[in-house]
């Protein structure tokens, strides 16, 4: 039998998390849930979860609050389920560390695609220790780690993908469209701007949130590691 991927959701809708229980579990993933954002971060935080699908609206701690809270001790995925058209919401999950987001009322074969993805980079295993380096920038793909100027980053999952993407094509552009599909696992729509957002805060970890000296911006093309 396949290995299950242990997946929390923090949702209150009972109805919601029993229905995406009975899909996910022939999908090859073992989802807990719980109804309130306290609950939900105490589990994320001890419990032996692979990711974690969140909702913004919720009891006793909202999901941005809660995503805020397990971000302080936790890198573990996180996708953000927010309600269709709330771009604030999104905007302001991604900001706090969210992997990625899905708006509802959404189709479940597209969590369990989106949950794939994130656990793809999470478990890859690149079989090289090498070290990529890029002026004061080491990315070590074996832990997918990274170091700036002698201090490890604190990047979610799509965050370190992106910028070892970034640091294996340093010098030449990388396209928007490229990095949604290797970073997020779908193809890049009109409006989405996740990709924007996570540049944006990769930017501010390399404390460059008001230029471009590490992350530039190449019109038409994309975002290039300079080398």
């Amino acid at each position: 039998m396949a290995a299950m991927y242990p997946v929390l959701i923090v949702d209150d809708d009972t109805e919601l998390c029993e229905m995406l229980r009975e899909y996910l579990q022939p999908e090859g993933f073992a989802l807990d849930a719980v109804h309130d954002g306290e609950t939900g971060t105490d589990m994320a935080i001890r419990g032996n979860y692979q990711a974690v699908v969140l909702d913004v609206m919720l009891p006793r701690r909202n999901g941005l609050d809660t995503l805020k809270s397990i971000r302080r001790t936790s890198r573990i995925p996180i996708i953000m389920l927010t309600a269709r058209g709330e771009d604030i919401d999104r905007i302001l999950g991604l900001e706090m560390g969210a992997d990625d987001y899905l708006p509802k009322p959404f189709n479940p074969r597209e969590l369990a695609a989106r949950l794939r993805a994130i656990l793809r980079r999470s478990d890859r295993d690149t079989g090289s220790g090498d070290c990529l380096t890029c002026g004061d920038l080491e990315v070590f793909p074996g832990s997918r780690r990274a170091v700036y100027r002698g201090e490890e980053l604190d990047l979610t999952s799509t965050q370190y993908t992106i910028l070892e993407l970034l640091a294996r094509q340093a010098g030449s552009p990388v396209s928007k469209e490229t990095l949604s599909e290797k970073a997020l696992g779908r193809k890049l729509s009109r409006y989405d701007r996740s990709i924007d957002m996570h540049i944006s805060h990769l930017r501010k970890k390399l404390g460059q949130p008001d230029n471009e000296d590490c992350i530039q911006t190449v019109r038409g093309l994309g975002y290039q590691l300079v080398k």
